[in-house]
C-alpha cells in the first residue's frame, strides 16, 4: 500500500518509488536503475522517426514528429533501449542531452533548442551591415544554445 505521504512515483522523471511491504520490488528498482542509466549523463544516437532495426541495449534517440512503430505518440521523448525494451522519458526544463551523431549538445527548454550555424559573410562590399548580420546570428546561436541570456 503506497505511503500517503508520497505519490508512486517521482514528479520529474517517472522514477518507481518503493513502499515498506511492497511485493515484487526487484521490478521497481530494476526499473528506476535503468530510468537513471538512461538520464544520467544522456547522449543520443540521434534523432528519428521509426526505431532503429537492431536496437543495442543502452542506446538512445531523440524521437522525430511523425514517429511510427514502437515509437508512435512519443515525440520529443528520449527512446532507449533497455533490457530489450523501449523505455520513454520526458524532457524537463533543464535538461541536456549530446547528440552523437552531430556532436552537438541539445537542451530543453519548453521545447529542444539546438543552436543553428550562423552564415560567414561573404563578401566586402557592405562590411558594416554584413558584420551586424554575423554578429546578430552569433548572439542568437549563444542564447538559443543557452550560453547566453536572451535579453
Amino acid at each position: 500500500m503506497p505511503d500517503p505521504l508520497f505519490d508512486s512515483r517521482t514528479a520529474r522523471f517517472d522514477l518507481p518509488l518503493l513502499f515498506a511491504g511492497q511485493a515484487q520490488k526487484e521490478n521497481f528498482v530494476n526499473e528506476m536503475a535503468a530510468r537513471v542509466d538512461t538520464l544520467l549523463h544522456l547522449a543520443i544516437e540521434g534523432e528519428q522517426a521509426a526505431p532503429p532495426a537492431s536496437p543495442v541495449d543502452g542506446q538512445a534517440w531523440l524521437v522525430a514528429s511523425g514517429a511510427t512503430g514502437d515509437w508512435t505518440g512519443q515525440t520529443g521523448k528520449i527512446a532507449a533501449r533497455q533490457a530489450g525494451n523501449w523505455l520513454f522519458a520526458a524532457p524537463r526544463d533543464g535538461m541536456k542531452l549530446l547528440n552523437r551523431a552531430t556532436g552537438q549538445e541539445i537542451r530543453f527548454s519548453g521545447g529542444w533548442k539546438v543552436a543553428m550555424r550562423p552564415a560567414v559573410p561573404s563578401t566586402g562590399a557592405v562590411v558594416d551591415s554584413e558584420a551586424r548580420s554575423a554578429i546578430s546570428a552569433i548572439l542568437t546561436a549563444l542564447t538559443t544554445a543557452g550560453i547566453v541570456p536572451a535579453s
